[in-house]
Protein backbone atom coordinates (compact mmCIF):
# COMPACT_ATOMS: atom_id res chain seq x y z
CA UNK A 1 0.00 0.00 0.00
CA UNK A 2 1.07 3.58 -0.63
CA UNK A 3 0.18 6.95 0.86
CA UNK A 4 -1.04 9.18 -1.97
CA UNK A 5 0.90 12.34 -2.73
CA UNK A 6 -0.94 15.64 -2.48
CA UNK A 7 -2.71 17.87 -2.48
CA UNK A 8 -2.00 18.99 -6.02
CA UNK A 9 -3.84 21.47 -8.23
CA UNK A 10 -4.40 21.59 -11.99
CA UNK A 11 -3.56 25.14 -13.05
CA UNK A 12 -5.57 25.30 -16.30
CA UNK A 13 -8.79 26.66 -14.80
CA UNK A 14 -6.92 29.32 -12.78
CA UNK A 15 -4.62 30.73 -15.44
CA UNK A 16 -5.30 34.38 -16.29
CA UNK A 17 -3.74 37.68 -17.22
CA UNK A 18 -3.82 39.17 -13.72
CA UNK A 19 -1.54 38.39 -10.73
CA UNK A 20 -1.12 35.91 -9.16
CA UNK A 21 -2.46 33.80 -12.02
CA UNK A 22 -0.39 35.15 -14.90
CA UNK A 23 3.00 33.46 -14.43
CA UNK A 24 4.35 30.23 -13.00
CA UNK A 25 6.14 31.66 -9.96
CA UNK A 26 3.18 33.76 -8.84
CA UNK A 27 0.60 31.02 -9.26
CA UNK A 28 2.82 28.47 -7.49
CA UNK A 29 3.30 30.88 -4.59
CA UNK A 30 -0.46 31.37 -4.41
CA UNK A 31 -1.17 27.64 -4.54
CA UNK A 32 1.42 26.95 -1.84
CA UNK A 33 -0.21 29.55 0.43
CA UNK A 34 -3.45 27.54 0.24
CA UNK A 35 -1.77 24.30 1.27
CA UNK A 36 -1.11 22.68 -2.09
CA UNK A 37 2.12 20.78 -2.56
CA UNK A 38 2.07 20.12 -6.29
CA UNK A 39 0.98 21.68 -9.58
CA UNK A 40 -0.20 20.01 -12.77
CA UNK A 41 0.90 22.36 -15.54
CA UNK A 42 -1.04 22.93 -18.78
CA UNK A 43 1.17 23.24 -21.85
CA UNK A 44 -1.14 24.62 -24.53
CA UNK A 45 0.63 28.00 -24.44
CA UNK A 46 3.87 29.41 -23.09
CA UNK A 47 2.35 31.14 -20.06
CA UNK A 48 3.74 28.63 -17.58
CA UNK A 49 6.13 26.51 -19.63
CA UNK A 50 7.52 26.40 -23.17
CA UNK A 51 6.82 22.77 -24.06
CA UNK A 52 9.19 22.49 -27.01
CA UNK A 53 12.00 24.16 -25.10
CA UNK A 54 11.46 21.86 -22.12
CA UNK A 55 11.70 18.91 -24.49
CA UNK A 56 14.85 20.11 -26.23
CA UNK A 57 16.72 21.68 -23.31
CA UNK A 58 17.38 19.81 -20.07
CA UNK A 59 18.83 23.06 -18.70
CA UNK A 60 15.56 24.90 -19.29
CA UNK A 61 13.56 22.01 -17.80
CA UNK A 62 15.77 22.12 -14.70
CA UNK A 63 15.15 25.87 -14.43
CA UNK A 64 11.37 25.36 -14.54
CA UNK A 65 11.56 22.57 -12.00
CA UNK A 66 13.82 24.68 -9.77
CA UNK A 67 11.43 27.63 -9.91
CA UNK A 68 8.53 25.42 -8.82
CA UNK A 69 10.62 23.81 -6.07
CA UNK A 70 11.73 27.23 -4.80
CA UNK A 71 8.04 27.99 -4.23
CA UNK A 72 7.80 24.92 -1.99
CA UNK A 73 6.02 22.91 -4.69
CA UNK A 74 6.54 19.97 -7.02
CA UNK A 75 5.36 19.38 -10.58
CA UNK A 76 2.86 16.52 -10.50
CA UNK A 77 2.42 16.11 -14.27
CA UNK A 78 2.32 18.13 -17.44
CA UNK A 79 -1.01 18.29 -19.29
CA UNK A 80 -1.71 18.23 -23.03
CA UNK A 81 -5.48 17.90 -22.92
CA UNK A 82 -6.00 20.37 -25.77
CA UNK A 83 -3.16 19.04 -27.94
CA UNK A 84 -4.24 15.43 -27.35
CA UNK A 85 -7.75 16.38 -28.44
CA UNK A 86 -6.33 17.54 -31.77
CA UNK A 87 -4.59 14.23 -32.51
CA UNK A 88 -7.99 13.05 -33.80
CA UNK A 89 -10.76 15.44 -34.82
CA UNK A 90 -13.82 14.49 -36.85
CA UNK A 91 -14.46 17.07 -39.60
CA UNK A 92 -17.78 17.92 -37.94
CA UNK A 93 -15.76 19.58 -35.17
CA UNK A 94 -13.04 21.23 -37.26
CA UNK A 95 -14.37 24.75 -36.86
CA UNK A 96 -14.79 24.52 -33.08
CA UNK A 97 -11.51 22.76 -32.32
CA UNK A 98 -9.42 25.01 -34.55
CA UNK A 99 -9.31 27.49 -31.66
CA UNK A 100 -7.18 24.99 -29.71
CA UNK A 101 -4.44 25.19 -32.35
CA UNK A 102 -2.02 27.97 -33.32
CA UNK A 103 -3.16 30.18 -36.17
CA UNK A 104 -0.51 28.73 -38.47
CA UNK A 105 -2.36 25.39 -38.71
CA UNK A 106 -5.97 26.50 -38.53
CA UNK A 107 -8.23 25.66 -41.48
CA UNK A 108 -5.74 22.89 -42.29
CA UNK A 109 -6.75 19.63 -40.55
CA UNK A 110 -3.74 17.68 -41.81
CA UNK A 111 -1.25 20.29 -40.55
CA UNK A 112 -3.17 20.62 -37.29
CA UNK A 113 -2.98 16.86 -36.68
CA UNK A 114 0.75 16.80 -37.43
CA UNK A 115 1.26 19.72 -35.04
CA UNK A 116 -0.68 17.94 -32.29
CA UNK A 117 1.27 14.71 -32.73
CA UNK A 118 4.55 16.60 -32.48
CA UNK A 119 3.28 18.37 -29.36
CA UNK A 120 2.61 15.01 -27.76
CA UNK A 121 6.13 13.83 -28.55
CA UNK A 122 7.51 17.03 -27.03
CA UNK A 123 5.40 16.33 -23.95
CA UNK A 124 6.97 12.91 -23.50
CA UNK A 125 10.51 14.26 -23.70
CA UNK A 126 9.71 17.33 -21.56
CA UNK A 127 8.23 15.06 -18.89
CA UNK A 128 11.39 12.97 -18.94
CA UNK A 129 13.57 16.07 -18.63
CA UNK A 130 11.50 17.19 -15.64
CA UNK A 131 11.83 13.80 -13.93
CA UNK A 132 8.12 12.98 -14.27
CA UNK A 133 6.72 9.51 -14.88
CA UNK A 134 3.09 10.31 -15.82
CA UNK A 135 1.42 12.70 -18.24
CA UNK A 136 -2.22 13.88 -18.50
CA UNK A 137 -3.98 14.09 -21.87
CA UNK A 138 -7.07 13.42 -24.00
CA UNK A 139 -7.39 10.85 -26.80
CA UNK A 140 -9.26 12.95 -29.33
CA UNK A 141 -12.24 11.59 -31.20
CA UNK A 142 -13.30 10.42 -34.64
CA UNK A 143 -16.47 8.63 -33.49
CA UNK A 144 -18.08 10.75 -30.75
CA UNK A 145 -20.76 12.15 -33.08
CA UNK A 146 -22.06 8.57 -33.48
CA UNK A 147 -22.23 7.58 -29.80
CA UNK A 148 -26.05 7.48 -29.92
CA UNK A 149 -26.56 5.35 -33.04
CA UNK A 150 -29.25 7.07 -35.07
CA UNK A 151 -29.13 6.51 -37.92
CA UNK A 152 -27.69 3.07 -37.30
CA UNK A 153 -23.90 3.02 -37.45
CA UNK A 154 -22.56 1.40 -40.63
CA UNK A 155 -21.10 -2.06 -40.07
CA UNK A 156 -17.40 -1.84 -39.16
CA UNK A 157 -17.45 1.90 -38.43
CA UNK A 158 -16.39 1.58 -34.79
CA UNK A 159 -13.62 -0.87 -35.60
CA UNK A 160 -12.29 1.40 -38.34
CA UNK A 161 -12.42 4.42 -36.03
CA UNK A 162 -10.42 2.72 -33.30
CA UNK A 163 -7.96 1.31 -35.82
CA UNK A 164 -7.24 4.83 -37.05
CA UNK A 165 -7.06 6.23 -33.52
CA UNK A 166 -4.52 3.55 -32.62
CA UNK A 167 -2.55 4.21 -35.82
CA UNK A 168 -2.10 7.84 -34.77
CA UNK A 169 -1.35 7.16 -31.13
CA UNK A 170 0.98 4.15 -31.34
CA UNK A 171 4.04 6.15 -32.50
CA UNK A 172 3.32 8.68 -29.76
CA UNK A 173 3.06 5.95 -27.14
CA UNK A 174 6.34 4.53 -28.37
CA UNK A 175 8.03 7.88 -27.69
CA UNK A 176 6.49 7.95 -24.22
CA UNK A 177 7.89 4.45 -23.68
CA UNK A 178 11.36 5.55 -24.78
CA UNK A 179 11.12 8.40 -22.26
CA UNK A 180 9.84 6.20 -19.41
CA UNK A 181 6.58 8.16 -19.06
CA UNK A 182 2.98 6.90 -18.90
CA UNK A 183 0.46 8.65 -21.17
CA UNK A 184 -2.65 8.95 -18.98
CA UNK A 185 -5.87 9.39 -20.94
CA UNK A 186 -8.61 11.22 -19.10
CA UNK A 187 -11.72 9.16 -19.87
CA UNK A 188 -14.13 11.91 -20.81
CA UNK A 189 -17.29 12.66 -22.83
CA UNK A 190 -16.35 14.04 -26.23
CA UNK A 191 -13.37 11.67 -26.51
CA UNK A 192 -13.42 8.29 -28.19
CA UNK A 193 -12.16 6.97 -24.84
CA UNK A 194 -15.15 7.90 -22.68
CA UNK A 195 -15.75 4.77 -20.57
CA UNK A 196 -14.25 1.39 -19.74
CA UNK A 197 -15.46 -0.39 -22.89
CA UNK A 198 -14.01 2.24 -25.22
CA UNK A 199 -10.71 2.24 -23.34
CA UNK A 200 -10.48 -1.54 -23.69
CA UNK A 201 -11.24 -1.34 -27.42
CA UNK A 202 -8.42 1.17 -27.81
CA UNK A 203 -6.09 -0.91 -25.65
CA UNK A 204 -6.65 -3.91 -27.90
CA UNK A 205 -5.86 -1.85 -30.99
CA UNK A 206 -2.56 -0.60 -29.51
CA UNK A 207 -1.61 -4.17 -28.51
CA UNK A 208 -1.98 -3.44 -24.79
CA UNK A 209 0.75 -0.83 -25.01
CA UNK A 210 2.32 -0.48 -21.55
CA UNK A 211 2.20 3.34 -21.74
CA UNK A 212 -1.49 3.59 -22.67
CA UNK A 213 -2.63 4.37 -19.13
CA UNK A 214 -5.43 6.23 -17.38
CA UNK A 215 -6.17 9.48 -15.61
CA UNK A 216 -8.96 8.64 -13.17
CA UNK A 217 -11.63 11.34 -12.79
CA UNK A 218 -14.82 10.02 -11.15
CA UNK A 219 -16.85 13.16 -11.88
CA UNK A 220 -17.40 12.11 -15.50
CA UNK A 221 -18.60 8.68 -14.45
CA UNK A 222 -21.29 10.06 -12.12
CA UNK A 223 -22.77 11.87 -15.11
CA UNK A 224 -22.69 8.60 -17.11
CA UNK A 225 -24.19 6.54 -14.26
CA UNK A 226 -21.08 4.31 -14.41
CA UNK A 227 -19.88 2.46 -11.30
CA UNK A 228 -16.74 4.53 -10.61
CA UNK A 229 -15.72 2.38 -7.63
CA UNK A 230 -15.74 -0.91 -9.54
CA UNK A 231 -13.88 0.91 -12.32
CA UNK A 232 -10.89 1.18 -9.93
CA UNK A 233 -11.10 -2.56 -9.20
CA UNK A 234 -11.05 -3.29 -12.95
CA UNK A 235 -8.44 -0.79 -14.14
CA UNK A 236 -6.27 -0.03 -11.10
CA UNK A 237 -3.14 -1.39 -12.77
CA UNK A 238 -3.52 1.24 -15.51
CA UNK A 239 -4.50 4.20 -13.33
CA UNK A 240 -1.42 6.43 -13.08
CA UNK A 241 -2.99 9.88 -12.52
CA UNK A 242 -5.96 11.14 -10.49
CA UNK A 243 -8.17 14.23 -10.70
CA UNK A 244 -10.15 15.11 -7.60
CA UNK A 245 -13.27 16.63 -9.15
CA UNK A 246 -16.80 16.30 -7.83
CA UNK A 247 -20.13 16.14 -9.63
CA UNK A 248 -23.79 15.41 -9.13
CA UNK A 249 -26.56 13.84 -11.20
CA UNK A 250 -30.12 14.90 -10.39
CA UNK A 251 -32.45 13.87 -13.25
CA UNK A 252 -35.93 15.34 -13.51
CA UNK A 253 -39.01 14.74 -15.63
CA UNK A 254 -37.52 17.15 -18.16
CA UNK A 255 -33.82 16.29 -18.36
CA UNK A 256 -31.34 13.50 -17.79
CA UNK A 257 -27.88 12.46 -18.95
CA UNK A 258 -28.01 14.32 -22.27
CA UNK A 259 -28.67 17.66 -20.55
CA UNK A 260 -31.33 19.23 -22.76
CA UNK A 261 -28.87 21.76 -24.29
CA UNK A 262 -29.00 23.62 -20.99
CA UNK A 263 -26.13 25.64 -19.41
CA UNK A 264 -24.21 23.82 -16.69
CA UNK A 265 -26.21 25.41 -13.90
CA UNK A 266 -29.46 23.95 -15.25
CA UNK A 267 -28.24 20.52 -16.29
CA UNK A 268 -29.15 17.30 -14.44
CA UNK A 269 -25.46 16.42 -14.39
CA UNK A 270 -23.24 19.19 -13.00
CA UNK A 271 -19.60 19.45 -11.99
CA UNK A 272 -19.05 20.69 -8.45
CA UNK A 273 -16.21 21.67 -6.13
CA UNK A 274 -14.73 18.79 -4.10
CA UNK A 275 -17.11 17.84 -1.31
CA UNK A 276 -20.14 19.62 -2.78
CA UNK A 277 -21.26 16.80 -5.07
CA UNK A 278 -22.10 13.11 -4.86
CA UNK A 279 -18.73 11.41 -5.42
CA UNK A 280 -17.72 9.00 -2.64
CA UNK A 281 -14.15 10.19 -2.24
CA UNK A 282 -13.57 8.32 1.04
CA UNK A 283 -13.96 5.01 -0.75
CA UNK A 284 -11.93 6.22 -3.75
CA UNK A 285 -8.97 7.30 -1.62
CA UNK A 286 -9.17 4.00 0.27
CA UNK A 287 -9.22 2.00 -2.97
CA UNK A 288 -6.27 3.86 -4.48
CA UNK A 289 -4.22 3.41 -1.32
CA UNK A 290 -5.13 -0.28 -1.20
CA UNK A 291 -4.08 -0.75 -4.83
CA UNK A 292 -0.72 0.95 -4.26
CA UNK A 293 -1.40 4.04 -6.42
CA UNK A 294 1.85 6.01 -6.36
CA UNK A 295 0.66 9.22 -7.98
CA UNK A 296 -0.78 12.55 -6.94
CA UNK A 297 -4.27 13.54 -5.87
CA UNK A 298 -4.75 16.65 -8.04
CA UNK A 299 -7.73 18.96 -7.67
CA UNK A 300 -9.35 20.01 -10.94
CA UNK A 301 -11.73 22.86 -10.23
CA UNK A 302 -14.87 22.97 -12.33
CA UNK A 303 -17.99 24.19 -10.54
CA UNK A 304 -21.08 25.95 -11.85
CA UNK A 305 -21.77 27.59 -8.48
CA UNK A 306 -18.72 28.24 -6.33
CA UNK A 307 -16.05 30.90 -6.77
CA UNK A 308 -12.84 29.37 -8.11
CA UNK A 309 -10.57 30.74 -5.38
CA UNK A 310 -12.91 29.51 -2.66
CA UNK A 311 -13.01 26.13 -4.40
CA UNK A 312 -9.21 26.00 -4.43
CA UNK A 313 -8.90 26.94 -0.76
CA UNK A 314 -11.44 24.32 0.28
CA UNK A 315 -10.05 21.78 -2.19
CA UNK A 316 -6.58 21.76 -0.65
CA UNK A 317 -8.05 20.96 2.78
CA UNK A 318 -10.46 18.42 1.28
CA UNK A 319 -7.70 16.42 -0.36
CA UNK A 320 -5.44 16.60 2.67
CA UNK A 321 -8.26 15.33 4.87
CA UNK A 322 -8.89 12.39 2.53
CA UNK A 323 -5.31 11.23 2.02
CA UNK A 324 -4.81 8.07 4.05
CA UNK A 325 -1.40 7.65 5.67
CA UNK A 326 -1.21 3.91 5.24
CA UNK A 327 -0.33 1.68 8.13
CA UNK A 328 3.02 -0.08 8.31
CA UNK A 329 1.74 -2.87 10.53
CA UNK A 330 -1.38 -4.96 11.01
CA UNK A 331 -3.71 -3.89 13.81
CA UNK A 332 -3.51 -7.35 15.40
CA UNK A 333 0.28 -7.60 15.33
CA UNK A 334 0.26 -7.43 19.13
CA UNK A 335 -1.05 -11.02 19.12
CA UNK A 336 1.36 -12.31 16.49
CA UNK A 337 3.46 -15.43 16.98
CA UNK A 338 6.72 -16.56 15.43
CA UNK A 339 6.54 -19.15 12.66
CA UNK A 340 6.57 -22.64 14.12
CA UNK A 341 6.07 -25.47 11.62
CA UNK A 342 5.44 -28.04 14.33
CA UNK A 343 2.77 -25.83 15.97
CA UNK A 344 1.08 -25.23 12.61
CA UNK A 345 0.83 -28.98 11.95
CA UNK A 346 -0.61 -29.57 15.40
CA UNK A 347 -3.23 -26.79 14.88
CA UNK A 348 -4.21 -28.51 11.62
CA UNK A 349 -4.47 -31.83 13.40
CA UNK A 350 -1.68 -33.35 11.31
CA UNK A 351 0.43 -34.66 14.21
Amino acid sequence: MTTLKGPGIFLAQFAGDQPPFNDLKSICTWAHSLGFKGVQIPTNNDQFIDLQKAAESKTYADEVKGLVNDCGMEITELSTHLQGQLVAVNPAYDLLFDSFAPESVRNNPKARTEWAIQQMKYAAKASQNLGLNAHATFSGSLLWHTFHPWPQRPAGLVEEGFTELARRWTPILNVFDECGVDACYEIHPGEDLFDGDTYEMFLEKVNNHPRACLLYDPSHFVLQCLDYIEYIDIFHERIKAFHVKDSEFNPTGRKGAFGGYQPWLKRAGRYRSPGDGQVDFRTIFSKLAEYDFKGWAVMEWECCLKNAEDGAKEGARFIQDHIIRVTEKAFDDFAATVKDDELNRRVLGLN
